[in-house]
């Protein structure tokens, strides 16, 4: 039996921070998606070391599932009556929290939009994320380099992440096709898509659970699926399990994004053939060191030159290396998983 592990669960909505007695001290909002994803979970530790190290306060805000718009307005609506100087937000819906981030720019707040771009990304003052595209890519061309010849029939399910579709999920999914060597309609959308090797595509909300539904629907849909692509390693975990309640756990590839601990196990164990391993830790580090230098002179943030964005970086991480796709081993994975 291929062992299978899954990210430490948080709750939901969770504040914390420097302990400073001065009322005009520098502070900062983190708001992330949910706290029972581990990559949310590993973006509040880089933000919460950097703002120790830096002497500024730090509250952190959750929604109660992925696509929580409201409560990520709340949160927004809380960081500008308490006077924050910068927000750090991973948003659920891209598009319709623009209007709230709008307000806290007008108020003087930084706003800097973690891993997810908002839709315009320049609603932000500054997007901190992995180019996600690429991060798509670098799987389907994994998977169509293991697969060969094959890679012309293959039967492929695509598990994202919601019906709002974000532009994190767009990217990710639109990089994966364009890999696996499919063409894509709008690249700006998923699911238009007319390449009859498209099985199905399904809606995880980037966790287990969703990940398990999605690929039991797919399934319903053709059994003889044999390539799977998922949002994030939760929704890959959750896919495994469909997969081994019928036997076919050893037959399908599953590629992933994210790139955490847990999943870099997974695919030391088989559960996974390759993930883009993303850096969290880093991504908040860096948000945080960009609001105290906005704070202190109003200093904004550099994009990666010829991007729109600062590029955080991403490697693909698997224990079967295809040729031709440039990788990292597990070992290394896990020595950098999240870091």
């Amino acid at each position: 039996m291929k062992k299978l592990l899954i990210g430490t669960a948080l709750v939901t909505i969770a504040t914390a921070g420097s302990a400073l007695a001065d009322d005009h001290a520098t502070s900062a909002c983190l708001i992330t998606k949910t706290d029972t994803n581990p990559f949310f979970v590993k973006m509040r530790e880089g933000a919460a070391a950097a703002a120790e190290a830096a002497g500024i306060t730090l509250n952190s805000y959750a929604g109660q599932v992925d696509g929580d718009n409201e409560a990520q307005v709340a949160a927004i609506e809380t960081c500008i009556a308490n006077g924050a100087s910068g927000i750090l937000i991973t948003a659920s819906d891209t598009a319709a929290i623009v209007p709230s981030v709008e307000q806290a720019r007008e108020a003087g707040l930084l706003v800097i939009a973690l891993d997810t771009p908002l839709d315009p990304i320049d609603a932000a003052d500054a997007t901190f994320a992995t180019d996600n595209f690429l991060a798509g890519e670098l799987i389907g061309q994994w998977a169509a380099a293991t697969l060969g010849d094959d890679a012309a029939n293959a039967k492929i399910a695509m598990l994202d992440l919601a019906i709002s579709q974000p532009t994190v999920g767009v990217l990710r999914d639109q990089g994966f096709l364009t890999g696996f060597g499919i063409d894509t309609v709008d690249v700006n959308r998923w699911g238009d898509e007319t390449d009859e090797r498209i099985i199905c595509n399904e809606v995880t909300a980037g966790n287990e659970e969703g990940g398990r539904t999605a690929m039991e629907n797919c399934l319903a849909v053709d059994p003889e699926i044999n390539v799977v692509y998922t949002i994030n390693e939760p929704a890959a975990a959750g896919a495994y399990e469909a997969l081994a309640a019928i036997g076919r756990e050893d037959d399908v590839l599953i590629v992933s994004v994210d790139g955490g601990c847990p999943g870099i196990q997974n695919v030391a164990d088989g559960v996974i053939g390759a993930t883009s391993q993303q850096y969290p830790l880093l991504m908040a580090s860096l948000g945080i060191e960009a609001i105290v230098k906005y704070a202190a002179d109003g200093t904004l943030p550099e994009n990666t030159p010829g991007k729109n964005f600062l590029d955080t970086g991403v490697s693909l991480v698997t224990g079967q290396p295809a040729d031709g796709v440039e990788s990292i081993d597990v070992a290394e994975g896990t020595d950098r998983c999240w870091g």
